[in-house]
Parts: C-alpha cells; structure tokens; sequence
C-alpha cells in the first residue's frame, strides 16, 4: 500500500476483492507516463488529452499527475506489490492541463472539465479528480468561473474529489474550486509533519475553512505527507516511485476510496458518495474547518450496510 494500512485500513482480507474495477476516473494534471503499473497485463490509461501542447501520446513533463494517479490507481506491477494504488482496478482518463513547472490557466482547465462531462458516458467516468487549486479573487467567490464549471459536472453525476490547497493553516486558505459547497474538498491529515514544498519547509499547510461564504471546509481529510507513488524514470529514480507531499496527495486517495465504493454500489450518486464518505470517516477531534468529518476510513466505508 502506498498508505499506513493502520490509518485508513484499506487492505485487509475482506477488502481485497474491491478493486473499483470498470470505474473511471479522470485525473486533471499535468499528464500520466505509461507507468507499468497502469499499463501490464492491461492498459488502463483509456484516454489521454493534452490541452498544453495538444501533443497525442501519453506524457508527464513533471511527474505530479503520474504521482497522482499512481496514487488512485497504481497496480503495484512494476513494486511487484509493494507499492499500490487504493484502486488498481480502475481505469484512468487523463487530461494534461499543467506544463512542466505545474502552472496552467484557467481556460485549459474549463475545456479539460468540458471534456469530461462530454465524455462520461463513453469511459464511465464517475469521478473527476482535481489537485489544482488557485486564491479566488472573486468578491462572490462561488460565482466563479471555476467554481461554476466543477458544479457543473457535478450536476452532471460525476463526483468531483478536489484538493483543499496547501495555503493553511489560515483561516478562509481552501483554495478554488475547492471552496465550492458541491463538490468533495480533501485536506491533509498529517499536515503537522514538516515536509519540503516548492522549496520550502512547512507545516500545517493543509487549506482551512471556512470560505467566504461560510461553508465550512474540508469536507474530509487524508493522509497527504511523504506518500510514495509512481513517477517517471526520466527524474532520476530507478525504482518508480517517488515521495511527494501535499493536499494533491491526500486527494486521489479519496477518490481510489470513491471508485471502491462505486465499484461495490455502482448504483450511487455522487451525492450518496460525499454522504458516506463523510458519515463513515474517523473523527480525529479537531476543528471542523480543518478535518471536515474526520479522516478517511476505508473499511468503515465499503463495510457500510446497503443504502
């Protein structure tokens, strides 16, 4: 596992037949690199779009989507089991809109969303995941084009798992579209451990609620410190993984979690999803603004009596 089996108990004996098999996830990021753990014995990668450079084959100049994705959906092939994503069933659709340096804009961002939405019915996609963030600087935050187009695609059935942002541990620090009231918003459990990130070294760096509105924010946290993943052998890393920290992190952890459970209970609505995710998470006692309902739990959820 890429995750402490004792914090979210994700691989114990009765959960192994949960894979998230036949579910989709698109991941927005700055694309995904054949990794072996995505592509033996069956490719998974089921589509790839590059609103960067518009080039077609599958590619990540920076490493963070494949980490991501490794992260949902990494197999533990090439580890030969050590290291494995929450869902190794899942397939992935992937859209590259961050460049080299994990800059993007927000055009290339609504068009990736777009995309998605036109494109759920052809890949069962059920869940979007978005470790992008931005500060709104909208007087009427949730009036945002951002916030718009991810509740847009929640209307459209798919549950959008988005990261908090790592701007905390202020108040009103959830970045964009993380603050809208619809969609899943993730933070960091283990944000009091310092980590390293664009240089420097922090801590209690997960977003916190509330927004503007006063939606109180995260809606769940995950572990998001030094979590291993897949990464492309151009960095330098002979074993094909990497550590990395963040809210990017503890994100796609919910959304393996999320293809899990729609793969137990495809029936459900990605409202049905946000209300179990949060009413089976673990309360670690802290303020709502900063765990939400509590850390995930894995077990609790895919154990949950059917709706």
């Amino acid at each position: 596992m890429y995750l402490s089996r004792k914090i979210i108990h994700a691989d114990s004996p009765r959960l192994r037949s949960y894979t998230g098999k036949s579910i989709g996830v698109a991941v927005l990021d700055t694309g995904i690199y054949p990794h072996e753990d995505f592509i033996f014995p069956s490719n998974r990668i089921v589509a790839f779009k590059d609103f960067i450079h518009h080039r077609p084959e599958r590619y990540d100049d920076n490493g963070h989507g494949t980490h991501v994705c490794g992260i949902i959906a990494g197999n533990g092939k090439h580890s030969e089991g050590r290291y494995r994503g929450i869902a190794p069933g899942a397939h992935l659709i992937v859209g590259k809109v961050l460049d080299s340096s994990g800059n993007g804009s927000i055009p290339h961002i609504l068009d990736a969303i777009r995309w998605v939405i036109d494109n759920r019915q052809l890949y069962n996609i059920r869940i979007l995941n978005i470790s992008v963030g931005s500060e709104s600087t909208d007087v009427d935050e949730e009036k945002s084009i951002l916030v718009q187009s991810v509740n847009a695609a929640w209307d459209n059935g798919i549950t959008v798992i988005v990261a908090a942002g790592n701007n905390g541990p202020k108040q009103m620090s959830v970045t964009s579209p993380g603050i809208s009231r619809k969609v899943i918003t993730v933070g960091s459990s283990d944000d009091d451990k310092a980590i390293m990130l664009g240089g420097n070294r922090i801590h209690n760096y997960s977003g916190r609620g509330p927004t503007k509105r006063m939606i109180p924010k995260p809606d769940i946290v995950a572990p998001g410190s030094d979590i291993i993943s897949c990464c492309p052998p151009y960095y330098g890393n002979s074993s094909g993984y990497t550590a990395r920290s963040g809210t990017s992190m503890a994100t796609p952890i919910v959304s393996g979690a999320a293809a899990l459970f729609l793969g137990k209970y495809p029936e459900m609505t990605n409202e049905q999803v946000k209300y179990y995710l949060q009413n089976t998470a673990t309360d670690l006692h802290l303020p709502r603004n900063q765990q939400g309902y509590g850390l995930l739990n894995v077990e609790r959820l895919l154990l949950s009596p059917k709706p």
